[in-house]
């Protein structure tokens, strides 16, 4: 056989599972199942293609999530689903496809299932007796994961005042041992609240893990009374913990917990007295994990403090994963504390992988952090100009603070550290320039761009105004997936020139130009599918920044509707995209487009 001359039918069954594996299941199904080639279509029916199926897509430049085209559903829920139906075993699906999804076969065999883009007009619509896909609540579905894509605002501490009965899921799904609810993006979702509430809502006799949001420390003792009786794995997030609980709750131990992970965002004073107790019930956990900030208090944690405290009650411990934050009010200058004081207080085997950061700042204290390495949190705060010195993949949060300036080179160290940062938030109001003539040669300071490439979220509004001036600089920081800009009104329209100053277009005028194209063409096509090099629209607030000055009269402009001569090709719209790049169509945009039209209609476009 030669080898210039190989065809895929050519190849042995073992080297065609090889090459199909690398592939989606979807997309081996999609091109396989029921083609005029017994062979493939046989390989295409094996059950390693068939029992795991993701029915969702995700954007490469923005992370949002996608079902999968009306072409590619419509194929799987009249041709495919109902004849592998009793096979598939996992599911992943869109909240926006689930119910023809869902309604197109009985999955029999079905123990796990994963929905993105949960909200709370789906819990409301779906969770329920009389739900369009009820049938699923009789199946044997053992896991379920459900991402939440429903906004919370954290600012000052407060929610948006949703109120989700997420008590419900425990109700319906009867075979359930594993529930995770967890957000999609870089905003929490409305916690769950016990206050008021039966000791018999979010109970279960089965349920052996656990993942999800509360909002007080109230909710997780109400979740560990014993209304989850056989629960190993317990992870949760908090959004407020006090220095006191508001009722009596059952504090007998608890012997079956083996994981137990706590995360509060937020400043708490209840460590001592309601934290610690907790973790005293559970003397018999393999895997401990704690992100807990600490304010008004003399007490720093130290290793010494955990093993009297906590550690010495958990003999079978293995795994301890901590970050501790504590704001110790001191301005005692005689017993500043370093970080090798700290650090040599941990002499517990197990604690030996960690570091600590030391920051006095004249207004709070002291601010100690003790935390494990490598650092697997995804949220830092209060970060100074006393920047850590390895790189912190998994920070996606961080805000930054000090009575200090932050300078060119701090920021520059700052990409590098944090390399994956999502979200930031800047709050310093003093100028990184000492005297005039230094803000004058700024330009000769700044060396180099710095690049946020992962940057979604930048909240500039607590900042001196050259911070605004350096960051919607394009010639000095490059944000190429920037979607959310916070930032005072009349900071932007000094630094931008009125709107007309080059330099500030692009880092700004793209999210404008962008917004206004996308919701024009999603108010009159709702399903189109719209491949924009920028990425989100802008919120009201925003838009009134600009609508003076660009005369735009209607945030969703009016597209003139296209009428359906006989001579049009009839198409779903759903499979028409569309590509918008806003202000200069950049030559690797057209690139691709051309690249792709040569790809699909080469006869066409052979003048391209």
């Amino acid at each position: 056989m030669s080898q210039r001359n190989v065809h895929l039918l050519d190849l042995p069954n073992e080297i065609l599972f090889i090459i199909l594996k690398k592939l989606p299941n979807i997309d081996v199904l999609y091109s396989l199942f029921g083609i005029n080639n017994q062979r493939l279509n046989l390989i295409a029916q094996e059950d390693v293609f068939i029992r795991n199926l993701h029915f969702v897509r995700t954007s490469q430049s923005t992370d949002e999530v996608h079902s999968m085209p009306d072409a590619i559903l419509n194929r799987f829920c009249h041709l495919i689903l109902p004849k592998i139906h009793e096979n598939i075993k996992s599911l992943t699906i869109e909240s926006v496809s689930m119910e023809n999804i869902l309604n197109s076969g009985i999955y029999p065999n079905l123990t796990k299932l994963t929905i993105l883009n949960f909200n709370e007009q789906v819990i409301s619509y779906y969770l329920n007796d009389n739900s369009p896909c009820a049938h699923i609540y009789r199946l044997p579905i053992t896991d379920l994961i459900l991402i939440i894509n429903e906004k919370s605002v954290i600012d000052g501490n407060e929610f948006e005042n949703i109120n989700v009965d997420y008590g419900i899921i425990l109700t319906l799904f009867k075979h359930l041992k594993h529930l995770s609810i967890k957000p999609i993006s870089i905003f929490d979702y409305p916690p769950l609240s016990l206050c008021n509430s039966s000791s018999m809502t979010c109970s279960s006799s089965i349920l052996t893990k656990l993942c999800i949001n509360v909002h007080s420390f109230n909710d997780c003792l109400a979740l560990l009374d014993g209304r989850l009786k056989q629960l190993t794995s317990f992870n949760v997030q908090i959004n407020y913990i006090g220095n006191r609980i508001s009722r009596s709750y059952n504090m007998d131990d608890l012997p079956n917990l083996h994981c137990f992970s706590l995360i509060c965002y937020n400043d708490t004073t209840g460590f001592q007295n309601l934290v610690v107790p907790l973790l005293r019930r559970m003397s018999y956990l393999k895997e401990l994990t704690i992100y807990i900030q600490i304010c008004h208090t003399f007490l720093f944690v130290s290793g010494h403090y955990l093993d009297n405290e906590i550690l010495n009650r958990m003999f079978q411990l293995q795994i301890f994963k901590f970050y501790f934050a504590s704001q110790t009010n001191t301005h005692d200058l005689s017993i500043r504390l370093s970080n090798e004081d700290i650090e040599k207080t941990f002499t517990n085997k197990g604690q030996r992988h960690m570091t600590s950061m030391v920051d006095y700042i004249d207004s709070m204290g002291m601010i100690s952090r003790v935390f494990s390495i490598p650092f697997q949190f995804t949220r830092l705060r209060d970060i100074t100009n006393n920047l850590p010195t390895t790189v912190y993949d998994s920070v996606t949060h961080l805000k930054l603070s000090d009575e200090k300036p932050f300078n060119y080179e701090f920021f520059y160290r700052l990409a590098r550290i944090f390399p994956s940062v999502r979200s930031l938030c800047i709050w310093n109001l003093l100028s990184p320039f000492s005297t005039y003539r230094e803000y004058c040669s700024k330009d000769e300071h700044w060396c180099s761009m710095i690049e946020y490439s992962q940057l979604i979220s930048l909240d500039i509004s607590f900042t001196h105004i050259h911070y605004v001036e350096q960051f919607l600089n394009e010639t000095k920081v490059c944000l190429p997936r920037l979607t959310e800009l916070k930032v005072k009104h009349r900071h932007l329209r000094t630094v931008t020139d009125n709107f007309t100053r080059d330099v500030t277009r692009r880092n700004y005028s793209d999210l404008i130009s962008h917004s206004i194209l996308t919701n024009g063409l999603k108010k009159k096509f709702q399903n189109l599918q719209i491949i924009s090099e920028e990425k989100d629209s802008i919120n009201d607030e925003q838009f009134k920044i600009i609508q003076k000055k660009f005369n735009v009269k209607d945030k969703l402009t009016t597209i003139p509707q296209i009428t359906n001569e006989n001579h049009f090709l009839t198409v779903p719209l759903s499979s028409v995209a569309v590509w918008i790049d806003p202000l200069d169509a950049t030559k690797e945009l057209n690139r691709f487009i051309v690249t792709k039209m040569h790809q699909y209609f080469p006869q066409e476009y052979e003048y391209m």
